[in-house]
């Protein structure tokens, strides 16, 4: 049997420190894989009362690790802060998690051969998955819970900028998952900041079964480049929200607002405005943001809409800021917004404002993102408000799954064939 993650020496090198834990995993999963969902989801809701019970504890950490990172950006340490609302938050999405529908066992089709031979495919756990992470301890707690609901077991590796708070938020959630009857073993946090360990992770094929990085353009691409392992994961956050000539001013400056200042640090903020040349409320909208303290930075035209919008170079047009910063670009139309979209998204989520259908639906069909929105925030790509209660990340590629992934993301499908004697002959 493989050895408890609990008796580990964090002390081991990397590659047997992550191949024992990958053990420990995987001998966990297969317990939780035959777990019905009243015990997953009892065993979550008590998960959620550790979480409250240890709040002191855990946002002593979280000090501690805010402390530490007084040298980061601004919008980095929001990402990592925690306060009495934000912990409840987050053992409210656990329990979120608890109470939606499980997808494993769930019949995808059926139908029946000629021959009589009867096919299902139902879907299954992928099992273990590896989630490296930045900056959010809030994904401690997401990601361990959504494997569990969906029957994976998790190695969770976060940033060092967060050691401690994830060390608190894991050490709550597994001791509610054990008392709720589920192996502690199902949820792993990586003992180590050794960025060896994560190379480990990414080489562990045949141990890990799919990779989830949550972080940075740095992060995604040395997972991307090194990884042994399949990965499910997300492009940078360059959104745009695209004004259409039509749009209704007050939501226009409401929509904009929102996208870009409610929370600089996520990554469904808004990074690049786009203006209809011949919208007449374009130099009104401008200065809503620059006068809620947006740093501007835009082309010829849109400094034309107002002295605070400095010149834009190639680069602003590619970058995710994540701060409050953004790019506006004028632009002559649908077409222009478009062409402009498909040159420099990220493909994670674009949004158009507009009050003409023709133009609102064929931005809807005609941008190829994950999520494309109309007349709403772009801060709204979010798992839990998407009503999947959390997310493990928001994938941008065409395989397997797309935009916020949550429990159906994180099942796969075998086919279940039943005969009565038939050979093929």
């Amino acid at each position: 049997m493989a050895e408890s993650a609990a008796r580990l020496d964090p002390g081991l090198p990397p590659e047997p420190l992550i191949a024992a834990m990958a053990g420990a995993g995987r001998a966990a999963q297969r317990l939780l894989a035959r777990a019905d969902t009243a015990t997953k989801a009892a065993a979550l809701r008590s998960a959620a009362r550790e979480i409250r019970a240890d709040a002191q504890t855990i946002l002593a950490a979280n000090r501690v690790d805010v402390s530490a990172a007084a040298a980061l950006p601004a919008a980095m340490v929001d990402r990592l802060r925690l306060d009495p609302g934000r912990l409840e938050g987050i053992a409210a999405a656990v329990e979120a998690v608890a109470a939606l529908p499980d997808p494993v066992g769930a019949v995808i089709d059926r139908s029946t051969r000629p021959n009589g031979l009867t096919l299902e495919r139902v879907r299954i756990p992928i099992g273990l998955i590896g989630i490296v992470y930045e900056s959010r301890p809030n994904v401690t707690a997401d990601a361990a819970a959504l494997c569990v609901m969906s029957g994976n077991a998790a190695l969770l590796r976060g940033g060092s900028e967060a050691a401690h708070s994830n060390r608190a938020l894991h050490t709550a959630f597994a001791r509610g998952i054990a008392a709720g009857g589920l192996p502690a073993d199902a949820v792993q946090l990586v003992p180590t900041q050794d960025r060896a360990a994560v190379g480990a992770m990414l080489r562990a094929a045949g141990l890990i079964d799919m990779i989830v990085p949550r972080g940075g353009k740095g992060l995604v691409a040395r997972v991307q480049d090194e990884a042994r392992v399949p990965v499910l994961a997300h492009l940078d956050g360059i959104n745009h929200t695209y004004v259409h000539a039509s749009a209704d001013p007050d939501s226009a400056v409401r929509i904009a607002l929102d996208a870009k200042l409610r929370r600089t640090g996520v990554c469904g903020a808004m990074e690049t405005l786009l203006v209809d040349a011949t919208y007449p409320a374009a130099p009104a909208l401008v200065a809503a943001l620059a006068n809620a303290g947006c740093a501007l930075r835009g082309d010829a035209r849109a400094q034309a809409l107002d002295p605070r919008v400095t010149a834009a170079s190639d680069e602003d047009w590619d970058t995710e800021y994540l701060d409050a910063v953004l790019a506006v670009a004028v632009v002559d139309g649908l077409d222009a917004a478009l062409h402009h979209v498909a040159r420099h998204s990220s493909g994670h989520t674009d949004a158009i404002v507009a009050r003409d259908s023709q133009a609102e639906e064929r931005f809807l069909a005609e941008v190829d993102s994950a999520i494309v929105m109309a007349n709403a925030s772009s801060q709204f790509a979010d798992g839990g408000e998407f009503g999947l209660g959390a997310e493990i990340g928001i994938a941008t590629g065409r395989l397997h799954a797309r935009g916020p992934v949550a429990l159906e993301g994180l099942t796969t499908y075998k086919w279940l064939v039943r005969g009565s004697g038939q050979i093929r002959g």
